[in-house]
Protein backbone atom coordinates (compact mmCIF):
# COMPACT_ATOMS: atom_id res chain seq x y z
CA UNK A 1 0.00 0.00 0.00
CA UNK A 2 1.29 3.65 -0.63
CA UNK A 3 2.18 6.39 1.91
CA UNK A 4 -1.42 7.93 2.51
CA UNK A 5 -0.94 11.71 1.71
CA UNK A 6 0.57 14.21 3.44
CA UNK A 7 -2.59 15.66 4.65
CA UNK A 8 -3.37 14.97 8.41
CA UNK A 9 -7.13 14.78 7.65
CA UNK A 10 -6.58 12.01 4.84
CA UNK A 11 -4.73 10.26 7.30
CA UNK A 12 -7.07 10.18 10.12
CA UNK A 13 -9.72 9.02 8.24
CA UNK A 14 -7.27 6.07 6.39
CA UNK A 15 -6.72 5.38 9.35
CA UNK A 16 -10.09 5.15 10.93
CA UNK A 17 -11.31 3.50 7.71
CA UNK A 18 -8.74 0.69 8.03
CA UNK A 19 -9.43 0.52 11.81
CA UNK A 20 -13.48 -0.60 10.64
CA UNK A 21 -12.09 -2.82 8.00
CA UNK A 22 -10.82 -4.49 10.78
CA UNK A 23 -12.86 -4.89 13.34
CA UNK A 24 -15.37 -6.18 10.79
CA UNK A 25 -13.20 -8.84 9.30
CA UNK A 26 -12.23 -9.74 13.06
CA UNK A 27 -15.71 -9.71 13.67
CA UNK A 28 -16.98 -12.22 10.02
CA UNK A 29 -14.04 -14.66 11.10
CA UNK A 30 -15.32 -14.96 14.56
CA UNK A 31 -18.79 -15.79 13.15
CA UNK A 32 -17.77 -18.05 10.73
CA UNK A 33 -15.42 -20.78 12.39
CA UNK A 34 -18.47 -22.94 12.66
CA UNK A 35 -18.44 -23.48 9.39
CA UNK A 36 -16.24 -26.32 8.29
CA UNK A 37 -16.05 -26.99 4.61
CA UNK A 38 -13.53 -26.63 2.56
CA UNK A 39 -14.72 -23.93 0.64
CA UNK A 40 -15.01 -21.45 3.82
CA UNK A 41 -11.93 -23.07 5.51
CA UNK A 42 -10.22 -21.05 2.64
CA UNK A 43 -11.84 -18.57 2.37
CA UNK A 44 -11.35 -17.71 6.04
CA UNK A 45 -7.50 -18.67 5.54
CA UNK A 46 -7.43 -16.21 2.72
CA UNK A 47 -9.00 -13.43 5.00
CA UNK A 48 -6.84 -14.28 8.30
CA UNK A 49 -3.59 -13.49 5.87
CA UNK A 50 -5.45 -10.22 5.00
CA UNK A 51 -6.16 -9.21 8.40
CA UNK A 52 -3.09 -10.01 9.12
CA UNK A 53 -1.67 -7.55 6.14
CA UNK A 54 -3.82 -5.09 7.13
CA UNK A 55 -3.18 -4.75 10.82
CA UNK A 56 0.14 -4.68 9.62
CA UNK A 57 -0.15 -1.76 7.74
CA UNK A 58 -2.28 0.22 10.50
CA UNK A 59 0.62 -0.09 12.69
CA UNK A 60 2.80 1.31 9.73
CA UNK A 61 0.45 4.16 9.78
CA UNK A 62 -0.08 4.61 13.11
CA UNK A 63 3.31 4.12 14.21
CA UNK A 64 4.15 7.33 11.31
CA UNK A 65 1.72 9.52 12.42
CA UNK A 66 3.03 9.27 16.10
CA UNK A 67 6.48 10.26 14.23
CA UNK A 68 5.17 13.06 12.47
CA UNK A 69 3.36 14.66 16.17
CA UNK A 70 6.47 13.80 17.72
CA UNK A 71 8.86 16.04 15.75
CA UNK A 72 5.87 18.81 15.71
CA UNK A 73 5.92 18.84 19.33
CA UNK A 74 9.49 18.93 19.42
CA UNK A 75 9.70 22.03 16.91
CA UNK A 76 7.10 23.64 18.94
CA UNK A 77 9.01 23.50 21.87
CA UNK A 78 12.21 24.49 20.12
CA UNK A 79 10.31 27.49 18.87
CA UNK A 80 9.74 28.14 22.99
CA UNK A 81 13.39 27.47 24.05
CA UNK A 82 13.94 30.98 25.43
CA UNK A 83 10.31 31.87 27.01
CA UNK A 84 9.42 30.96 30.72
CA UNK A 85 6.78 28.41 31.55
CA UNK A 86 3.88 30.93 31.83
CA UNK A 87 5.08 32.76 28.27
CA UNK A 88 4.61 29.39 26.80
CA UNK A 89 0.91 28.83 28.23
CA UNK A 90 0.20 32.73 27.22
CA UNK A 91 1.89 31.98 23.46
CA UNK A 92 -0.47 29.19 22.92
CA UNK A 93 -3.84 31.49 23.66
CA UNK A 94 -2.34 34.12 21.17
Amino acid sequence: METPEENPQTQERLIGDLRLVIENAQELLKNTDQYTSVLYQNARAKLAMALNAANEELERFEDAQLTRMMEATRLATEGCAGLSGEERILRAFH
